[in-house]
């Protein structure tokens, strides 16, 4: 499909039509139209809300299953702040706040949908929750937003990824519907059948910066000595070794999630039964958590802190890709 035959720029693209008029999800289902989303151009707005933006392309809708599925895959609930840059006529804020509790802030380029969004955030007794505003997603704030629900294409997604990696928390969720990141690799991802095609969905997690090199006292059950980790960084994937005077060996099975950090080593070369596993936190130039000792049968675990003694940065370049 023509990367350039979809959906509105903005994240999370919603449905056409009114809460005022049909408040049921099922019937804002059936006012989707015959057509595949289309992309609208990215634009300044005016800030004074009184001249609409001229769009490339008109509003169309997403199926609303489509809409209730990017709230499941981040699993919003009441404590979350959800972010939609693009809100259209404001479903997935109203949505994730009258059927989940959540907070939310929805924006978009067109002054229009911004007033539709605060209608039927009004119709659905929301408006304590959720809020409108017409600005440009590329120099708003994000940081508040603990969810992030995106339809953009491919090359605005890019341009985004680096401010999405500056300004978002670790452990903020990310799902985009279509569309993915280049090289940055979903933690999940899913089909959803629509209508008229079937909708792809990506998620990932925003991860905490684990690079540079790390200093790792071992408690006494685990031999006592101090380790040097040696971490590399690209998005969420993790790589490194870790170093014990003369013997450097490589991590394996590293898995980033959010701050949570995992991996093992073999402790003893060629010895499968000799290892260590590390499952911990990241926070600042700390890294927090349990490590588990096997040697044969004997098994050790053991509370452990690495204080980060240089720092690295996470890699975000991207990468060609055959197709």
């Amino acid at each position: 499909m023509n990367s350039n035959s979809h959906g509105r720029i903005g994240m999370g693209l919603l449905m056409a039509g009114s809460l005022a008029v049909v408040p049921s999800a099922r019937s804002w289902a059936e006012t989707a139209p015959v057509a595949e989303p289309a992309p609208a151009r990215v634009a300044q707005a005016n800030p004074a809300e009184t001249a609409r933006p001229k769009l490339d392309v008109p509003y169309v809708p997403t199926p609303m299953n489509v809409v209730e599925e990017m709230l499941r895959l981040t699993n919003v609930n009441k404590n979350d702040m959800v972010y939609d840059l693009g809100c259209g006529d404001g479903r997935i804020v109203v949505t994730a706040a009258k059927e989940h509790g959540a907070r939310g802030l929805g924006v978009d380029i067109d002054p229009e949908r911004i007033r539709e969004s605060r209608e039927n955030a009004k119709e659905a007794g929301v408006t304590d929750k959720v809020q409108f505003l017409q600005k440009d997603l590329f120099t708003m704030d994000i940081r508040p937003a603990t969810v992030m629900t995106m339809y953009l294409l491919p090359s605005v997604n890019l341009k985004l990824r680096p401010k999405l990696f500056r300004d978002l928390r670790p452990g903020t969720r990310i799902v985009s519907h279509d569309f993915d990141m280049g090289s940055w690799q979903p933690d999940k991802e899913t089909q959803v059948s629509g209508p008229f095609r079937q909708h792809n969905l990506y998620y990932w997690v925003i991860p905490a910066n684990a690079a540079g090199e790390w200093t790792l006292q071992l408690p006494k059950s685990a031999g006592g000595q101090k380790r040097t980790l040696r971490l590399r960084q690209r998005f969420q994937q993790v790589s490194g070794t870790m170093s014990a005077g003369d013997r450097t060996l490589p991590i394996r099975d590293a898995k980033m999630t959010g701050d949570r950090l995992t991996f093992t080593v073999a402790d003893d070369a060629g010895n499968p039964n000799t290892s260590m596993t590390f499952e911990g936190r990241v926070n600042g130039s700390t890294l927090k958590g349990n490590l588990v000792s096997r040697k044969g049968s004997a098994i050790t675990k053991s509370a452990v802190t690495a204080r980060r003694t240089r720092a690295g940065a996470i890699e975000l370049s991207e990468e060609s890709r055959s197709r």
